[in-house]
């Protein structure tokens, strides 16, 4: 009797090492090498880096709280938004009131504003707005940094990325990048912080 268990045991733990080591250990490995080999940049996060350091990844949304530069969408992520260990939405239902009431405050805050300036994101980490949403916020930052509207309205427009292959997505600008675009083009010290 335990002469049959073992003979019945031992190809079941062969296999389960096996599958463990194809599975487990020399796929992922392959996967790996073939990401770093073929798409380096994205293999690493799709960070950015200005100077030399590393500034943020394009991926993930940052506070830009500033007049002077372009807001990405408000952040449930975290206590204070925009918290990448924390990714998520509110939660909260159409009718809860402090949606309710955080989206009126914006509205105020911001009239006629599109609607991803105004609502979160699924992940509360949407690094991109509409070209609309930008352009937008043209006003306030010609005046925050005392350039020409057209000369922004430019910029928004050299950093959209329209849908790929001509019908797969939507416009869209990554806020990270039209800001340090935004940097380079119209430097100011006086921004008090991002």
């Amino acid at each position: 009797m335990l002469n049959e268990f073992t003979s019945s045991l031992r190809p079941t733990l062969v296999m389960t090492l096996l599958l463990f080591a194809l599975t487990g250990i020399a796929y992922p490995l392959a996967i790996t090498g073939v990401a770093q080999a073929a798409f380096p940049h994205q293999a690493n996060g799709s960070l950015v880096e200005q100077n030399g350091a590393v500034v943020g990844s394009a991926l993930i949304a940052q506070k830009f709280a500033a007049e002077g530069y372009f807001h990405p969408r408000p952040s449930a992520a975290g206590t204070n938004g925009y918290d990448p260990t924390a990714s998520g939405g509110s939660n909260y239902g159409a009718t809860a009131k402090a949606l309710i009431t955080r989206i009126q405050g914006d509205l105020k805050a911001q009239p006629g504003a599109p609607a991803d300036l105004i609502t979160t994101s699924a992940s509360g980490l949407d690094p991109e707005i509409s070209p609309e949403a930008a352009l937008y916020q043209v006003p306030r930052i010609a005046a925050a940094r005392h350039i020409p509207a057209a000369r922004l309205i430019a910029l928004v427009d050299q950093n959209t990325d329209h849908p790929q292959l001509g019908f797969l997505g939507e416009p869209r600008v990554n806020v990270l990048l039209l800001n340090l675009a935004l940097d380079k083009s119209a430097p100011t010290g006086a921004q008090g912080g991002r």
